[in-house]
């Protein structure tokens, strides 16, 4: 057996590699998927410690710390940082580990690309980082890059435009090879209505990358040539305009906020029905009502614009059409609560996410509703009330959900059982703080103070104050999250093949630590 897998190991990946030269050249998808999870949890650091930075200047009323030139780069850097160097990678990392052995295939598709598809991403960031250091500083126009303004970035800016190209070609090819490994490579008797919902959820969110990375390309490209080349795509004075790019951006930007959650809603949907002990309440609803949400997302892109000066029957049509998308969700939260009804539940660590996922990410659902409704949308718009919806839509929903996918599978991943008592210290720290971080921007910014803004009238002082001290305790307790995974990944009470009571699916036919190749031989389903 060990000659037979020694010879594997040479026909996959030549003699096996060590040290640095495995990780760069591994076209293992299990080695290239923890190569995406660790730099996630990077740029998570990195986003989290530009996030206190902002928090810290907003403590209280007046400029304190940083001025108001570099406040807007860390409001801007903090979000490309966040959406592209922590939540895509995490997700596109889960997918990498777990797809090939949900479906029973002993790789990805396309291994070479998978490789090539990481290793554009630490230069990428390096670059956009690097534009800190740069005359004139980092982007400074919210992440958004709206012209005018965005075009007032120094000499950052070609390289801000190349780093996200780099980043878009990424998120392309992992895509790419995501949507052939499931439509060629699932186990014999896998059709596509038993695949794993988490399967269903990527398989989604490919074709929605291949759709929308392109359209962000395509606009960033016109800022460029407008900067650089003397046209005006974007400039009025050169009978361009500026709303365009808000719907070329937004037109990606829609899609965007779909293939960060839709991934989440699939990871959700394996680990409630572990934890109940009952199969998932309505599949194939589950998987109709993410192909809705993915078709939807394509068609309310300007509910991000209201206040633009649209025409009365487009504020209608994109209110009308937002407010539909909100039933596939519900549908979703439906079948994740009746999965739970009358289950025998436990409340181990991924499930506590899980739960605080299902009740937490449902607020943020309503304050979208709120959002959507175009006369309360405008008195909203640009207010930390949108600020506090969309983080509860992608910290406790997103973040969360990537927490408790890797406190499910770290025990198949490294084959130790994390610390459970760690493990629900950090869940209740995070779930105390975010909470304390994000509920009160809501009341600010029904009390309409502004969004990226360095300084702010008194009024709003206590519910800043309040929001800093929980950005700080949300920020320490994911430290907690770091030291457990080191311990885990150390060593540990050893997990068994099963890890779980009565998990679902083939990643628990295999043994804890998952072997280096997996499935030679495709499972019967």
């Amino acid at each position: 057996m060990g000659e037979t897998t020694h010879a594997l190991v040479e026909h996959h990946d030549g003699p096996h590699a060590k040290g640095i030269r495995r990780w760069l050249t591994t076209t293992n998808h299990k080695d290239i998927g923890t190569l995406y999870l660790v730099f996630s949890l990077v740029m998570f650091l990195v986003g989290g410690a530009m996030a206190l930075v902002i928090r810290s200047e907003l403590f209280q009323p007046g400029l304190q710390l940083v001025d108001p030139h570099f406040f807007n780069q860390m409001t801007t850097m903090h979000a490309l940082v966040m959406i592209f160097g922590a939540l895509m990678p995490a997700f596109v990392g889960l997918a990498n580990w777990q797809i090939p052995l949900m479906v029973g295939a002993p790789d990805m598709a396309l291994p070479r690309m998978n490789n090539w598809s990481f290793w554009i991403l630490p230069p990428a960031f390096l670059l956009l980082i690097a534009t800190l250091f740069m005359p004139g500083g980092a982007p400074a126009g919210g992440w958004t890059l709206y012209p005018p303004l965005v075009l007032q970035t120094g000499e950052a800016f070609p390289f801000v435009v190349f780093s996200l190209h780099l980043l878009g070609a990424s998120s392309i090819l992992g895509a790419i090879n995501i949507i052939v490994t499931i439509t060629n490579m699932r186990a014999p008797g896998m059709g596509f209505m038993k695949m794993p919902m988490f399967v269903w959820t990527w398989l989604i969110t490919a074709y929605l990358l291949i759709g929308a990375m392109p359209v962000l390309a395509g606009a960033i490209t016109m800022l460029l040539t407008d900067r650089y080349f003397g046209t005006s795509f974007f400039l009025a004075a050169g009978g361009g305009d500026p709303v365009m790019f808000q719907h070329i951006f937004w037109f990606f930007g829609h899609p965007e906020v779909y293939i960060l959650i839709l991934p989440a809603f699939g990871i959700i949907s394996q680990i409630i029905p572990t934890f109940a002990r009952k199969p998932l309440f309505g599949y194939t609803s589950m998987v109709v009502a993410t192909s809705a949400i993915a078709f939807l997302s394509y068609v309310v892109w300007a509910h991000h614009m209201f206040t633009t000066g649209m025409p009365q029957a487009g504020m209608l049509f994109f209110m009308i059409s937002t407010m539909f998308i909100a039933v596939p969700t519900g549908v979703k939260i439906f079948n994740w609560l009746a999965t739970l009804w009358r289950g025998s539940i436990s409340f181990e660590t991924p499930m506590l996410f899980a739960v605080a996922f299902v009740v937490l990410f449902t607020i943020g659902g309503f304050s979208g509703l709120m959002l959507a409704l175009v006369p309360a949308d405008i008195q909203y718009h640009d207010t930390y009330f949108v600020v506090a919806h969309f983080h509860y839509v992608l910290v406790p929903g997103a973040i969360f959900s990537v927490i408790a996918a890797v406190y499910y599978w770290l025990p198949k991943w490294t084959g130790h059982m994390y610390n459970e008592t760690l493990g629900k210290w950090h869940f209740w720290l995070s779930a105390i703080f975010v909470n304390v971080l994000f509920f009160p921007q809501h009341f600010l910014g029904l009390a309409s103070m502004p969004r990226r803004i360095p300084d702010y009238s008194v009024q709003f002082a206590e519910f800043n104050m309040i929001s800093t001290i929980g950005a700080f305790g949300f920020g320490l307790s994911q430290l907690l999250f770091v030291w457990m995974l080191v311990k885990c990944v150390k060593g540990g009470q050893k997990a068994s093949a099963k890890v779980w009571d009565e998990p679902q699916g083939l990643e628990w036919t295999v043994p804890s630590p998952a072997p280096h190749h997996t499935f030679d031989t495709p499972p019967k389903v």
